[in-house]
């Protein structure tokens, strides 16, 4: 991780970057922070202040060049590098995280799912191979990997992310509806999808 940024910084980096991707040589060389402001709904120094992290320099008059920027946005958030993941729980929304395609777009490969449903054992979803839980470990360790989904049900998320520590992963997105506790040096995001919908709900 980036230490030397605020969270809230780096979690607005990838919103840019996705805005910029999807700008086209109609839309022009150059670009404002004051046009991307605009675009995303946030304030124009905030937006400023957030680049100025990438190391990218906007000109005066004209702002960043649109290509440049969005090479220093990927090098920062490191989407050059391949980075290896597993994802635990293939079911329902395991299979959906396994048929999405953004994830490369960051850099990021989901080589391998585990369940420890043994009818799925061999089984591919998403163009991924479906193992058995009891090979996650070697899985890890071929593949190197060092970042983890799960998605498995609540009462089970403590105990497979204490699984997944103990193999060397450290980093984690948990989509169970459970918080999970983890040492540090491990990073751990939680997210519960009906709890995100419900906070949602709540506001219209």
């Amino acid at each position: 991780m980036n230490k030397d940024i605020p969270e809230i910084s780096l979690q607005r980096l990838p919103v840019y970057l996705n805005y910029l991707r999807s700008l086209t040589d109609e839309d022009g060389k150059y670009i404002s922070s004051g046009a991307i402001a605009g675009a995303l709904n946030l304030g124009e120094v905030l937006v400023r202040k957030d680049l100025a992290y990438t190391s990218s320099a906007g000109r005066p008059k004209v702002g960043y060049v649109r290509k440049e920027l969005i090479a220093a946005l990927e090098e920062y958030l490191g989407c050059n590098d391949v980075k290896n993941a597993v994802l635990v729980g293939a079911g329902g929304l395991g299979n959906a995280l396994l048929a999405y395609g953004g994830f490369g777009k960051y850099g990021i490969e989901i080589v391998e799912a585990y369940d420890c449903d043994p009818k799925k054992a061999g089984t591919t979803s998403g163009g991924k191979k479906i193992c058995d839980i009891s090979e996650m470990a070697e899985g890890i360790k071929k593949y190197d990997a060092r970042l983890a989904i799960v998605a498995v049900p609540a009462a089970a998320a403590q105990s497979v992310c204490d699984l997944l520590i103990g193999e060397g992963i450290k980093g984690i997105l948990n989509f169970a509806p459970a918080l999970i506790s983890a040492p540090e040096g491990v990073v751990v995001r939680n997210i519960d999808v009906a709890a995100n919908l419900a906070i949602l709900a709540s506001m219209i």
